[in-house]
């Protein structure tokens, strides 16, 4: 696989840019992060009209642009840069890929042109209070009533939930395990027995809840009790959309890093002289430009639905992670005392850093995805030969 942008796509990005610059400055990101609604509609309306990427990645067949992951990749790429407080991710890439995983045509139909056009909002729940983000963490059960279906359970780490007119929710029928039982569920915000609440986090540009079900009344999204395989392929394409934001940001952190290098003067010189800092930095351009690479080739291999994009989504997603929280750590370092203070937007990246790592679990289970798949491949290759 060999991967390079093409000119169409560098002009996207321009644009994108250009518009994130425009409306997500620094101010406006503090503005907007004390606020419980935690975004700008005015500018949420704007964006669908003037780029139309909440239908990015969506086909045109239900209201869509109909590109594809590496374009939506270079849109949150930038978005990352800024730290765009907006639904995007809750709703135009969570909440829309599991529509898109595991909705029939009717669903799609009914659920993408709205979502598509930024007229509605939604939000994906899969994790629980456990923090666990595959099928084996999905306890929320779903009991077929009458002629409907109910949910009993409790969701958090929610993002974008509190602005959202309905939840896609991830649950099992009772008596199953694993990825058999799993299915997916349209929930109304305003359903009876639909209990939520803010969570209080490090990140407050990206608004998290905790959703709890007691025998809410909900709509079946796809077949019930066979969405296994929808979930796996659902968070994996979520993966590799995560550490693409991620590598926005931590090449925005080098860009400050630097700038304040060549900027601070101590003992008659700028701290960009100094050796020291020179490797610094040298070590930093390294470690970022190696993640773009591992995050633009996971976006590929999600372009052409590779054989490897299990593997290439989790490699992205670990590597970005480590480098992002590493960036934003060592900018503060040169940054010095200031680096952390109020004041100072490094701490802002600080704070997405640390809670993308662990969203979607940190690097740590991500390198264990990556020896699991390594293995499966192994025993694949030694049947064949066989």
């Amino acid at each position: 696989m060999k991967f390079s942008f093409t000119d169409e796509q560098q002009q996207f990005r321009e644009f994108v840019r250009r518009f994130m610059e425009a409306n997500s400055s620094a101010s406006e990101v503090r503005r907007l992060m004390e606020t419980e609604q935690g975004y700008d509609n005015d500018v949420w309306q704007a964006l669908a009209a003037s780029l139309g990427l909440q239908g990015l990645h969506i086909p045109e067949e239900y209201g869509g642009q109909g590109f594809g992951p590496i374009e939506l990749c270079i849109a949150l790429e930038e978005m990352g840069r800024c730290l765009l407080c907006a639904p995007f991710f809750g709703s135009s890439v969570l909440a829309t890929q599991a529509i898109l995983q595991a909705g029939d045509e009717d669903e799609k139909q009914a659920l993408l042109p709205d979502l598509a056009a930024g007229d509605k909002i939604s939000a994906l729940a899969i994790a629980e209070p456990e923090g666990l983000w595959d099928a084996s963490g999905i306890n929320m059960t779903a009991t077929k009533k009458d002629n409907t279906y109910v949910l009993k359970g409790v969701k958090s780490f929610v993002v974008d939930a509190q602005i959202a007119d309905y939840i896609v929710v991830v649950a099992r029928t009772p008596g199953t395990t694993g990825t058999s039982g799993i299915s997916f569920f349209v929930v109304d915000k305003s359903a009876q027995d639909l209990e939520m609440r803010l969570l209080d986090t490090i990140d407050e540009t990206r608004k998290l809840s905790i959703l709890e079900f007691n025998d809410v009344i909900a709509k079946p999204l796809g077949e019930v009790g066979n969405e296994g395989e929808a979930l796996n392929q659902t968070l994996i394409l979520c993966y590799v959309a995560l550490a693409n934001e991620m590598v926005g940001g931590a090449q925005r952190l080098l860009e400050s890093a630097l700038d304040y290098a060549k900027l601070r003067v101590q003992f008659g010189r700028t701290i960009g002289s100094f050796q020291v800092t020179k490797h610094k930095c040298a070590d930093l351009l390294l470690e970022v430009e190696l993640v773009k690479s591992a995050a633009y080739y996971a976006a590929e291999a999600a372009a052409e639905n590779s054989s490897d994009l299990a593997s290439a989504a989790s490699l992205a997603k670990a590597l970005a992670s480590d480098t992002f929280m590493h960036v934003a750590a060592e900018t503060i370092q040169i940054h010095g005392g200031i680096g952390f203070t109020w004041e100072n937007d490094t701490h802002l990246y600080f704070k997405r850093a640390k809670s993308s790592e662990v969203f979607f679990g940190g690097p740590e289970l991500h390198r264990e995805l990556l020896l699991i798949e390594a293995e499966q491949e192994m025993k694949s290759s030694e049947k064949v030969a066989s």
